[in-house]
């Protein structure tokens, strides 16, 4: 009986190891096909936050611009789409770089929801050879190509200039800030709350410390709770992106106090346009998240050609108000042509 148990054993053991080595040779096929393409393409994996937003789907057309345009000089590129469907969702983006990593793509270009979580997976890419872009939110790591963003600290100085102008330097102001770990949002704030700091010292910052969190419902029921609170004091008001903008606006006009104080906002949306033509937003930040998603592929490819490389590249910011909304420049950046490159999505 002990033979044969003993037989049964290395039978097993045998088959285990079989299957262990064809898995390691399947997985080293599937790692050269993909890094590997027969017709030469370069597979690039493209990141974003999340998928919902209007700026993500803005940065999803520039990359497929670049795409395109890479195409007509000869140079085949196909780019892999995945992102978190929540914008907060850390652990989500993490396993969908490292599965990228585990894929062997080429590159890389991620939009960063964190500065710290995402480091070690991009490390670990770096240590494989495979070049990470970093667009719209830093990364506290060395080991990247390059930097492609807005200069957020900037944009958020911006915004404190128009809410000084238009309080005449004097007044009460609250910021709803984003989300913790969120780098490109935090640069936003700390520019706006500096700046009133530095230069407006008759304007008081009555909160800013409270978060939106990562949707419009999760801002708008934030929003909620802080207007309750300073309806009746605030004159000013400063939201960081799409989601905690888009939250602020519905929480204001739900209790008729849009149009009654000065709200600027960050980042484009159907919505905000609409409010500031009927005066309820006097303004909004914008980035250019097409030229991003445009410049984060270039670059990428660029460095796979050993070409030189920008470490930071500044994609602009520019402040958008009822005065200028409908110039050539404005009008560009508010309405990206989504539907030539994502169809109907």
């Amino acid at each position: 009986m002990s033979v044969t148990i003993r037989s049964s054993w290395r039978a097993a053991v045998t088959r285990v190891v079989s299957a262990s080595l064809l898995a390691f040779v399947l997985l080293l096929v599937c790692f050269g096909c993909t890094k590997h393409d027969t017709d030469g393409t370069l597979t690039l994996a493209v990141v974003p936050q999340g998928t919902t937003h209007e700026y993500w789907k803005s940065i999803h057309a520039g990359a497929l611009k670049a795409v395109e345009d890479l195409a007509a000089k000869g140079i085949k590129v196909a780019i892999i789409w995945k992102g978190p469907l929540r914008e907060d969702d850390r652990e989500q983006q993490t396993q969908v770089v490292e599965g990228f990593v585990a894929q062997g793509v080429q590159g890389i270009v991620l939009a960063p929801f964190d500065s710290h979580a995402l480091v070690r997976p991009v490390e670990e890419a770096a240590r494989v050879g495979i070049p990470t872009v970093i667009v719209d939110s830093g990364l506290d790591t060395d080991q990247i190509v390059a930097f492609v963003a807005t200069d957020n600290y900037k944009g958020g100085a911006l915004a404190a200039d128009r809410m000084g102008e238009l309080l005449h330097g004097t007044g009460k102001v609250l910021v709803l800030r984003y989300q913790e770990g969120s780098a490109s949002t935090q640069a936003r704030e700390d520019g706006f709350v500096d700046r009133i700091k530095q230069a407006y010292s008759r304007i008081d910052l009555i909160s800013s410390n409270q978060y939106a969190g990562p949707t419009r419902d999760t801002a708008k029921r934030a929003s909620e709770n802080l207007l309750t609170r300073y309806a009746d004091d605030v004159q000013g008001i400063f939201t960081p992106n799409e989601s905690s903008t888009a939250g602020m606006l519905l929480a204001l006009q739900d209790i008729d106090k849009a149009g009654k104080v000065v709200f600027l906002g960050f980042d484009t949306n159907f919505a905000f346009t609409e409010a500031m033509r009927t005066g309820q937003m006097q303004g909004i930040v914008v980035q250019d998240p097409f030229r991003m998603g445009e410049l984060g592929v270039e670059t990428a490819v660029n460095a796979l050609q050993h070409k030189p490389v920008e470490k930071r590249v500044d994609t602009g910011a520019t402040l958008v108000t009822p005065e200028n909304l409908d110039t050539p420049e404005a009008q560009r950046l508010l309405h990206p042509p989504l539907a030539r490159y994502l169809g109907g999505s």
